[in-house]
C-alpha cells in the first residue's frame, strides 16, 4: 500500500472513531446523521484520494452521507409509528385504518 494509502486509511478509521464515540449523548436522529456524514465523509475522501482531490470528495460524501443519514431516519421513524399503530389498534381490537 502506498503512503498515500496509508494516510487516507488512517484519515478515515480516525473520522470513523470520531463518529462512534461522539454518538453516545444524541438522539437517534442526531446519531443517524452523524454517522451517515462521517462514514460518507471518509468514503468520500477516500474516493476523492483516487480521483485525485481527497478534500473535494470528503465533502461531497459527507453531504451524501448526511442526506442518507436523514432520510434512513425519517424512514426508521415512519416504520416505527405504523407499528405503533397497529398494535394500538389490536390492543384495542379495533379494525387496522387504511394508511393516511
Amino acid at each position: 500500500m502506498s503512503a498515500r494509502g496509508r494516510t487516507m486509511t488512517r484519515t478515515f478509521a480516525i473520522l470513523l472513531a470520531i463518529g462512534l464515540a461522539g454518538c453516545s449523548d444524541m438522539n437517534s436522529t442526531q446519531q443517524r446523521a452523524l454517522t451517515g456524514t462521517v462514514g460518507g465523509a471518509g468514503v468520500g475522501a477516500i474516493l476523492g484520494a483516487i480521483g485525485g482531490n481527497a478534500g473535494l470528495g470528503a465533502v461531497v460524501g459527507a453531504g451524501a452521507g448526511l442526506a442518507g443519514g436523514l432520510i434512513y431516519d425519517h424512514v426508521k421513524k415512519e416504520e416505527a409509528a405504523s407499528y405503533n399503530k397497529g398494535y394500538q389498534a389490536a390492543k384495542h381490537k379495533q379494525p387496522p385504518q387504511p394508511p393516511s
